[in-house]
């Protein structure tokens, strides 16, 4: 017997907001198997946010990087994260 397949996705017709107690919230869409299952609505910190906006920043800057995104295109915390890392 196979294991289900569940899929998370953001839902692209919803941009991430700030919701009133300053937490961050991200829609996503849950998939089962390739059916549609549910909606579900990430919520982050600001802290949370920003730890996880530097892992995406650090995760996205290697070597297939200027395949996907030229790096005269990319934001500035990219640029940052690519001379930090040749740094270390």
């Amino acid at each position: 017997m196979s294991a289900d397949q569940v899929r998370v996705s953001r839902v692209p017709s919803k941009p991430v907001r700030r919701e009133a107690d300053g937490s961050l919230s991200i829609d996503l869409w849950l998939r089962r198997d390739g059916a549609f299952e549910a909606d579900a609505v990430l919520r982050l910190t600001p802290a949370e946010a920003e730890t996880l906006h530097a892992q995406l920043c650090y995760a996205l800057d290697d070597a297939t990087a200027s395949l996907i995104t030229p790096a005269a295109n990319r934001p500035d915390c990219r640029k940052g994260a690519l001379v930090t890392r040749r740094q270390a």
